[in-house]
C-alpha cells in the first residue's frame, strides 16, 4: 500500500510515517516513481509504534521494540529487557512530574502570598 493509504488506515500523518522510516522503524520498497509502498504488515507496525508513542516511550525506546512491532505488541509475553526499557521510562517520567509539581507549588504559593 502506498503511504496515503497507510497513513489513513493507521491514522497517522505521512510525515510521521517518513520519520518512523527515517529511524529505522518502518520499511518501504520504491516504485520506480520514487513512491514508497509498504506491505500489509506495515498497519500492526505502525499502531504499535503508535501506542508505545502514545503509552509515554520516546522513538529511541521503541526502537527496542522493533523485533515485535509486527504482532500484538500490548498482549504479547513481556520481554524482561523491554520491561526493564518501560520501566526506566517509568521512571524519568515520575522524575519529570515531581518537578513540574515543586514549580506548580511554587508558582501556588506565590500566588497565595501576593508577590
Amino acid at each position: 500500500m502506498k503511504i496515503g493509504e497507510l497513513a489513513r488506515v493507521t491514522g497517522v500523518s505521512t510525515r510521521a510515517l517518513r520519520f518512523y522510516e527515517e529511524n529505522g522503524l518502518l520499511e518501504s520498497d520504491r516504485l520506480a516513481n520514487g513512491y514508497r509502498v509498504y506491505p500489509d504488515t506495515a498497519v500492526a507496525r505502525v499502531r504499535n509504534i503508535r501506542n508505545l508513542l502514545d503509552h509515554g516511550l520516546t522513538l529511541e525506546d521503541v526502537a527496542h521494540f522493533s523485533s515485535c512491532l509486527d504482532g500484538d505488541v500490548m498482549s504479547a509475553n513481556p520481554d524482561p529487557q523491554l520491561v526493564a526499557v518501560a520501566r526506566r521510562r517509568l521512571a524519568v517520567l515520575d522524575e519529570r512530574i515531581e518537578a513540574l509539581v515543586q514549580v506548580r507549588d511554587q508558582l501556588a504559593e506565590a500566588l497565595t502570598s501576593g508577590r
